[in-house]
């Protein structure tokens, strides 16, 4: 398979689309994680069949997408919205076509948002290590509590200054862990080595990311911007995703290595506070780390209990890109979940 590229304007914004195979094929919807784009699929791509339409957006504020501020108060509604208006524009999808969404890191939460919106238009749901349902940091047990009434230690105020910076700068170089080209090998993979050939491509795709108070990180305050977005105050759908009406069946994949979506995050404060890294860490009766893995487990299986149906894949050795680093293993879940045989 090779992409195309295209250029859409749907909810009020122009949207960069990369699309594949017929029109009229399986059609299947990527939805790209945080500080990353479209082409983070691109390696993916070579290794699915013809027979598939996939269609792949650059979100709002990556790629070449506008750079459209992100309302930090409706969670992740912003991205699940434009997603939404991809589903009918012209040329992309048959239609009323329903994909299987595909969402990775925080593109999960964006498909988990999208099922819960538009429940009649998803045929299936694969989440690659996705956010929580109760969204990322904060929270202390399998339910969701907030540690703090105010969510202390979620947001904008987490992200690593230097590496916001670098960003900013488009630094391509190995300089520090902090730079995206040692983030990339470091918590995006568990053996840098997977990358192989396509670390710059990756490497270039996380530096589209627009950074600054409406897009990542965010504000301070909390209501602007991407992490505040994904901070726990604002995006917590578990009891909207059990309650969806029409259930259509979930594959979890994720990895046993993953150091970002983990019950032992290293992008989690309270869990980096367990390990001394971050001073005036109270205990873990008063912060806990988050259980991230536990979570969204519990909300699958309360979604099984009311009707639905999930498959937990976990690929040991494997870090937060499955689909980078076990592309087999992935592109064999994706064809099962989407219906067709393995080898057409």
């Amino acid at each position: 398979m090779r992409s195309e590229r295209h250029t859409v304007h749907a909810n009020g914004i122009t949207q960069v689309v990369r699309a594949a195979g017929p029109p009229d094929g399986v059609p299947v919807l990527l939805v790209h994680g945080n500080v990353s784009s479209a082409a983070f699929w691109e390696p993916l791509l070579p290794r699915l069949p013809e027979t598939l339409r996939v269609v792949a957006p650059d979100l709002r504020g990556y790629g070449e997408t506008d750079t459209a501020p992100v309302d930090a108060t409706r969670g992740l509604g912003d991205f699940a919205d434009d997603v939404a208006a991809l589903l009918d524009a012209p040329g992309l999808f048959v239609p009323g076509a329903r994909p299987v969404v595909v969402g990775h890191s925080l593109g999960g939460g964006v498909a988990m948002r999208l099922l819960v919106d538009r429940p009649d238009r998803v045929s299936g749901l694969l989440l690659e290590a996705p956010v929580s349902p109760y969204g990322f940091g904060g929270t202390r047990d399998l339910d969701g509590t907030p540690t703090t009434p105010d969510f202390a230690g979620t947001g904008a105020g987490t992200a690593n200054p230097d590496f916001v910076a670098r960003l900013a700068a488009r630094d391509r170089g190995a300089d520090g862990p902090t730079s995206p080209r040692n983030v990339l090998r470091s918590a995006y993979v568990a053996d840098p080595a997977s990358l192989g050939g396509d670390e710059d491509l990756l490497l270039e795709s996380m530096l589209t990311t627009a950074t600054g108070d409406d897009n990542y990180p965010g504000t301070a305050a909390g209501e602007r911007g991407v992490l505040n977005a994904l901070a726990p105050a604002h995006f917590r759908l578990a009891d909207e995703l059990v309650a969806v009406p029409a259930k259509p069946p979930v594959t979890w994949v994720r990895g046993d290595a993953d150091v970002i979506v983990s019950d032992t995050s290293l992008f989690d404060l309270a869990y980096l506070g367990s390990l001394g890294v971050v001073p005036g860490w109270p205990g873990a009766a008063d912060c806990p780390p988050q259980p991230m893995v536990g979570q969204t487990r519990a909300v699958l299986d309360a979604y099984a209990a009311a009707g639905g149906t999930y498959r937990e894949v976990v690929l040991p050795g494997c870090g937060h890109s499955p689909h980078l680093e076990r592309p087999a293993e992935f592109v064999a879940e994706l064809l099962a979940l989407a219906g067709v045989p393995t080898g057409v």
